[in-house]
């Protein structure tokens, strides 16, 4: 009888015994694309080992984004760190008869030894800007790719969709709620990081706060409220349970019922000392609903206690509902934060710029690359308000702020890592910046990318070589 894969990884007898359960993600480096290795074996074979420097930028916008954030380099730099074959994946690549002992040598012993330079975390972009550029001997810098582009990618993706919500609900309570959606286990706790990091209060996925120092945000389900006989009964074991946090949900029959309950009850609880903190919407008009809760919460004497709404909320419901003033205090957020809907992958590439000290320039129709080392420079106005970027060759001067600096050499961090808290910090001072017309989050004129005249002549020696040869 034929053994599944799982069950024959987890055979001792076999190669590659125990590699599941021992397999960690975070710094496995056999979680890659073949491609790598096959790639790996062969510069090994040709000796082409000499420094290269790959960039990690994203060719175009999604259709109706002005802008992307960056996200993901702290988990980067830690895979980059830690990252190396156990002995369980050794037996297995050298069970499968795929790979040379020279390869499996080599990945025996292997260690990132290059440099990193990055934008930090929470820096606004735009397209063909690198985020991150890595500097190794050609096989290293090639074998991280897949896994730093499922890093970078994915919090870059959710951190670009919170930062529109952010936007679009100042001085509103968000909060990701997004864990039960998320496509995995590591997608939710990442998701989690990368919406504080954009401005998020805080995440309902528990583990984000021991892992990250996120702030956790848990109310109740309907499913509590159905497990009693009656609302008033379950609002007050809830509220004695836990009466520091006391939000009580109130659309499992009746909303406006239900509101007029809390009223009931609130002062028996307020003898007790404990105090009904919020209200949560979860389903129906939640215009309609906030407007007639708040009116029965305020007439009811309890002006202070707020109004928290879920369920199917993004960006645009959350920008109508500012406009119309609707009454609600903060948001909890679910599938369409840690799935992005309308963008949920983005045009990126970490590409070859550099080799042996030669730039490289890929020209595929429609994917062609500025090749070489590159710098940003970000121009502000009087108001600080971000004006136009330049994209130029790294070492080059340009007029404001250069974007990308030093993260790591020699395989190591520089010095101390930016908490998340400055990441976050970073994220509200990028979000300050935007234009006018980005902050809206409405279509309107391209923020200026200008490519600088070393770069563009640069391209054209590299294109006058290839020619040439």
């Amino acid at each position: 009888m034929e053994t599944s894969a799982t069950s024959r990884l987890e055979d001792p007898g076999e190669a590659g015994g125990g590699i599941v359960r021992g397999f960690d993600p975070a710094s496995s480096l056999l979680l890659t694309d073949l491609y790598e290795l096959n790639m790996m074996q062969a510069y090994l074979e040709a000796g082409m080992t000499e420094p290269a420097v790959f960039e990690f930028f994203v060719r175009k916008l999604p259709e109706a984004r002005g802008f992307l954030m960056a996200a993901g380099l702290e988990q980067a730099v830690e895979f980059l760190e830690n990252a190396r074959f156990t002995e369980a994946e050794l037996r297995w690549l050298a069970g499968s008869g795929r790979f040379s002992q020279r390869l499996l040598d080599h990945l025996a012993g292997f260690r990132f030894t290059g440099a990193v330079d990055a934008m930090p975390e929470g820096t606004v972009f735009f397209p063909d800007e690198p985020i991150l550029r890595v500097t190794a001997p050609l096989p290293e810098a090639q074998l991280v790719e897949s896994r730093l582009i499922n890093l970078l990618h994915f919090q870059t993706v959710i951190a670009s969709k919170a930062a529109r919500m952010v936007l679009a609900a100042p001085d509103k309570l968000l909060v990701d709620f997004g864990l039960r959606r998320a496509h995995g286990a590591e997608a939710g706790l990442l998701a989690a990081r990368a919406a504080y990091l954009a401005g998020f209060a805080g995440t309902a996925t528990t583990p984000a706060e021991p892992l990250f120092g996120v702030p956790i945000y848990g109310t109740m389900a309907h499913s509590f409220v159905q497990a009693y006989h009656g609302e008033t009964a379950a609002f007050e074991a809830f509220a004695r349970s836990r009466p520091d946090n006391v939000v009580l949900l109130l659309d499992t029959y009746d909303t406006e019922a239900a509101a007029r309950k809390v009223v009931a009850l609130a002062p028996r609880l307020r003898r007790e000392r404990i105090t009904i903190r919020g209200v949560r919407l979860d389903s129906g008009d939640l215009t309609a609903h906030a407007r007639e809760v708040r009116r029965i919460l305020d007439r009811g004497g309890l002006a202070e206690v707020m109004i928290f709404a879920s369920g199917g909320l993004d960006e645009t419901v959350l920008q109508q509902f500012g406009a119309a003033r609707v009454p609600i205090d903060g948001y909890g957020i679910g599938t369409s934060l840690t799935t992005s809907p309308d963008a949920a992958a983005l045009d990126c590439a970490y590409k070859l710029q550099e080799y042996a000290g030669r730039p490289r320039r890929k020209r595929s129709e429609g994917k062609a690359t500025w090749p070489g080392r590159k710098q940003v420079f970000r121009r502000h106005g009087g108001d600080d308000a971000m004006t136009g970027d330049i994209l130029t060759v790294d070492g080059d001067t340009g007029e404001g702020r250069p974007l990308i600096g030093p993260v790591m050499r020699n395989g190591r961090a520089t010095g101390a890592r930016p908490t998340l808290e400055q990441a976050r910090a970073n994220a509200a001072a990028e979000l300050e910046r935007l234009p006018e017309h980005l902050r809206r989050l409405e279509s309107g004129p391209s923020y200026p990318v200008t490519v600088s005249a070393a770069l563009r002549a640069l391209t054209d020696e590299v294109d006058r070589k290839l020619k040439a040869a």
